[in-house]
């Protein structure tokens, strides 16, 4: 063997063990992966392609230049996923923890430019203490380039990060840009903190219900769009994610020929007549998809609406749904940001969106209403304004007010519009509006109560009745639930080869 070859074996032994038999063992005593294992179980057998697996930082200062390790604590390269090609980078705590310097950022950067060149998604298997403290300014132009590559990349490749560990700091942004974000409970942490925060990311109040821990972002701060008892699960529903999503915004989803059915039949079962009486809107959502096909972001947050990824025919949809059970189905300001979201990232990768509307309104109040509900609200119809993927939407019950206009209307172009018998469309809720358009009857018996209740149910029979939007076109057509899944997946292969020409303007400039 000659001494090139010797060296090589050597440099690539060290890359490949890490931070050292002795860090990996308590990396692995905690219930984590190593950064190689990570990547391993992520791809395909045998087709991990490594880049810059021998690079490392030039740092001399604070007793730096004995730190030099091949590989310098993240792994990077290129593999494939049930066969399509993905980029990945992992962090690897077990080297000066995980923490980014130059060379670091330089090779996630090599990574993302190439996915981005050549149109495949990046996943982003995080662990990292942060910052490279030592390296200062270089430390910070690491993770500086690498949040440019997350905003260059967005909308052109799917971005996919896991939060396997601490990710702290400035370097934390790059999982705000992300297109879905899981977390490890127990192991993950996302916050932008001090130094102070970050010599304690370790401690059980950080990484699980405290400051920063996934619970918490999955459920209060709604970052974090799934949630995962350990790596491999995570890694797992990272691999079922992919099959929902396409390479790049100029690729369709993969279609699945689709074993099992849902049936709507089932639909006039789960809706009640009744405006009355709530239900889980997931199981209209599943008697309308195919059978097991439910992918669901944000589950945890704002629970009054439902966001999932799913099929229908084999082809992928996006649903947005208002959960009655939920608030009354009321939306809320967080419900408004979650749809809003769901709906751009689905536009971005032209996946088709089904609105399934149950709401009375927004939710009243002073705390909404000085919190910003107005735009908040303002997000979710730019959002499906501004979405020209096909767009149909079924009413199921209520659809009152602004909530109607703003849930993927005919009038803030909606492509297909159906509802059901039961839906109820008009301005307000029949209760309320009574007392405005029967104000002169109820004066001569304001204390009335079977008087009130007969004229609200004459203003709901006649007035806010589906048909009377079909009468308008604002309904295409009012259906039985037993049509709804064939109608929808017909509608949907209506507009497959739907085209939409923008108006010429830079962007527009939607209220953040």
């Amino acid at each position: 063997m000659s001494n090139r070859t010797s060296t090589l074996a050597e440099l690539n032994a060290l890359a490949e063990g890490g931070g050292g038999k002795e860090r990996i063992q308590r990396h692995r005593e905690a219930g984590r992966l190593i950064a190689r294992e990570r990547i391993e179980a992520l791809l395909d057998p045998g087709s991990f392609i490594e880049l810059d697996k021998l690079m490392t930082h030039d740092s001399a200062a604070f007793g730096m230049a004995d730190m030099r390790h091949p590989g310098d604590g993240v792994v990077t390269g290129y593999g494939s996923v049930e066969g399509r090609q993905v980029f990945v980078y992992a962090q690897d705590f077990t080297v000066v923890g995980g923490t980014i310097s130059k060379a670091h950022g330089e090779k996630i950067c090599k990574v993302m430019d190439l996915a981005k060149q050549v149109g495949a998604p990046i996943v982003a298997l995080l662990d990292s203490a942060g910052a490279r403290i030592q390296e200062g300014i270089g430390a910070l132009a690491g993770y500086g380039d690498v949040l440019f590559r997350n905003m260059q990349a967005s909308g052109v490749v799917p971005q996919i990060a896991c939060v396997m560990g601490p990710c702290v700091g400035g370097a934390a942004c790059s999982v705000g840009v992300a297109d879905v974000v899981f977390m490890v409970e127990g192991q993950g942490s996302l916050f932008m903190a001090g130094p102070e925060v970050v010599q304690s990311v370790s401690s059980q109040s950080i990484t699980k219900d405290g400051l920063g821990g996934a619970r918490i972002h999955a459920e209060s701060s709604g970052i974090a769009h799934i949630l995962a008892p350990d790596d491999a699960a995570c890694i797992e529903r990272v691999r079922e994610l992919l099959t929902y999503l396409p390479s790049n915004y100029a690729e369709d989803s993969p279609r699945y020929e689709a074993e099992a059915t849902g049936s709507s039949t089932g639909l006039a079962l789960i809706v009640p007549e009744s405006p009355s009486r709530t239900y889980d809107v997931k199981d209209a959502i599943r008697a309308i998809v195919d059978t097991g096909t439910m992918f669901e972001l944000h589950e945890g947050f704002a629970k009054n609406v439902v966001t999932t990824l799913a099929r229908i025919g084999g082809k992928v949809i996006g649903v947005v749904a208002n959960q009655p059970n939920q608030l009354a189905g009321c939306l809320d300001i967080h419900g408004s940001q979650k749809a809003a979201r769901f709906i751009r990232f689905c536009d971005c990768f032209n996946i088709p969106l089904l609105t399934l509307v149950d709401a009375p309104g927004f939710l009243p109040g002073a705390e909404q209403e000085h919190a910003g509900l107005v735009q908040h609200a303002a997000k979710l119809m730019y959002a499906f304004a501004e979405a020209t993927v096909p767009k149909v939407t079924l009413i199921l019950r209520k659809a009152y007010g602004a909530a109607y206009v703003m849930m993927a209307s005919k009038h803030i172009k909606g492509d297909i519009i159906y509802a059901l018998p039961t839906a109820e469309i008009a301005v307000m809720q029949p209760e309320t509006a009574t007392s405005v358009v029967y104000k002169s009857e109820l004066a001569k018996a304001p204390n009335d109560a079977a008087l009130k209740k007969k004229l609200a149910a004459t203003y709901r029979e006649e007035f806010a009745t589906p048909f009377k939007a079909a009468e308008r076109g604002f309904v295409d057509e009012v259906i039985t639930p037993d049509m709804a899944r064939p109608r929808i997946a017909r509608a949907f292969d209506m507009l497959r080869d739907k085209r939409v020409v923008s108006p010429a303007r830079k962007h527009g400039n939607i209220p953040l």
